[in-house]
């Protein structure tokens, strides 16, 4: 058969086994923690009169991949392949631990921290642990948070606190898993907040 006969069949065989590989890509789905205070915001004067900024919560390496974290065993971590954070968690945990304290009016000013302003008062954090549980009787959902405030005019540690929350996960699917990350996340944000304003109450905190 003449070659110019060959590529009218050969291009249609292309084709064909293009948009068969197309048919098969399978593209990541992206989640994202939806979190909101649980205390109601409070319109009255602030329980501290005094600057406070928030740095980013860090979190372990693990954390950092993008990829959504399960457990198969306590020493042994995996990956989701196809199901990530839209936003870095640390990130997330700090818009949602700085919305927590404006809603409950703890300080005057409330930031997130940038290095070039001076505040009264720093709170630092941690996002230790974000793991779906898969080992035992029910999937699980566990997450850890600490923090700690510091004097910045003192360097003096005012409070240091951290909260754990476990929790079940009724549907085995990664969207009911996220929904009960955000939950156990947002309680324990709440649980520090509380926590930091009880054991201040009677600390004189005011800006310099």
């Amino acid at each position: 058969m003449p070659a110019k006969n060959l590529v009218a069949p050969t291009v249609c065989t292309l084709m064909l086994l293009i948009s068969g590989c197309m048919g098969k890509v399978r593209y990541p789905t992206y989640h994202t923690l939806s979190t909101a205070p649980a205390i109601k915001p409070d319109p009255g004067t602030p329980h501290w009169k005094a600057a406070v900024a928030v740095r980013r919560f860090e979190t372990p390496m693990y954390l950092r991949q993008g990829r959504i974290v399960y457990r198969a065993a306590p020493t042994q971590i995996g990956f989701y392949e196809y199901h990530r954070w839209a936003a870095d968690p640390g990130a997330t945990v700090t818009t949602a631990f700085i919305d927590s304290l404006r809603s409950a009016n703890a300080f005057s000013t409330i930031a997130p921290y940038d290095g070039r302003d001076r505040p009264d008062y720093l709170i630092s954090g941690r996002l230790e642990k974000l793991d779906e549980v898969d080992y035992g009787s029910r999937v699980t959902v566990e997450a850890k948070l600490s923090a700690v405030l510091t004097n910045l005019r003192t360097g003096a540690i005012v409070w240091s606190g951290d909260a754990t929350e476990t929790s079940n996960v009724d549907k085995r699917d990664v969207n009911s898993v996220v929904a009960e990350m955000s939950r156990t996340v947002q309680a324990n944000i709440d649980r520090l907040v509380g926590n930091m304003e009880q054991q201040i109450s009677g600390v004189e905190v005011s800006a310099r």
